[in-house]
């Protein structure tokens, strides 16, 4: 893998902390955006420096999507011109487990604008970086298992912003392949994640475990790989594709 730049959102924890600790080596440039965890993203920072990895942090708050312009012109300043780009577009949220009839306009709201609004407003300016590199690039969105399974009497709210992060993968694909731009999405099943805990159920993972075919939780890590296969050259020819990585649910 040659020199690159490695733009993660939602990196202070979770999947694209464990993203940013498996790509992490000399030659990497990492940009790791972190919402309100501003020592978590430290701490990730840290360690990729450890490995030889130059990292920078980004702050943003994507319930606010005119902190993204901001964001990228920072990044922009930050990514050197001549390595190619690639992003990991993985922020996002789920709220406490509610009914449709439990929920409220405000929460839907805030969901679909950090979930997906947000998501696709990072991937535009991503794309404009890459354009300025002139290199081509890689774009991994995070969707979930969720996005077919629906979620029932848990997070449909969830579950249809990740259904709508799926079909923005397929045409952002479209739009881009032409151009040597890659954009595919992984779907995370149930890992053993902090955002179980967010979302009020901080025991839902191993509780549900049961659930699925091979009878256990997925780790943050393991999710890594497979967004660190799909950005690179071995995954040269794989773009528009939805990537489960759920135990078989």
């Amino acid at each position: 893998m040659t020199d690159r730049t490695l733009f993660i959102t939602g990196a202070s924890s979770g999947i694209g902390a464990a993203v940013a600790d498996l790509a992490a080596r000399p030659g990497l440039t990492l940009l790791l955006h972190y919402g309100g965890n501003s020592a978590g993203a430290e701490a990730v920072a840290e360690t990729a420096r450890a490995k030889g990895a130059t990292a920078h942090l980004l702050q943003a708050d994507l319930e606010h999507p005119d902190s993204i312009a901001p964001m990228i012109d920072a990044a922009a300043a930050l990514a050197d011109p001549a390595l190619p780009l690639d992003l990991v577009n993985n922020a996002g949220i789920v709220d406490d487990k509610a009914t449709i009839m439990e929920m409220t306009p405000a929460r839907l709201t805030r969901m679909f604008t950090i979930n997906v609004v947000s998501a696709m407003l990072v991937a535009k300016g991503a794309v404009g970086l890459m354009r300025r590199q002139n290199a081509g690039g890689a774009i991994v969105n995070t969707s979930s298992a969720a996005a077919r399974l629906g979620s029932g009497n848990q997070f449909i709210d969830y579950a249809a912003s990740k259904g709508a992060i799926d079909t923005f993968t397929l045409g952002l694909a479209d739009e881009l392949a032409a151009e040597g731009i890659r954009v595919n999405a992984v779907r995370p099943g149930l890992i053993e994640t902090e955002i179980h805990a967010k979302g009020g159920d901080p025991d839902r993972a191993a509780r549900l475990a049961a659930n699925v075919p091979m009878q256990r939780t997925g780790r943050a890590q393991e999710v890594a790989e497979a967004i660190l296969w799909l950005l690179s050259d071995k995954a040269s020819y794989v773009t528009r594709t939805l990537v489960d990585v759920a135990g078989g649910r």
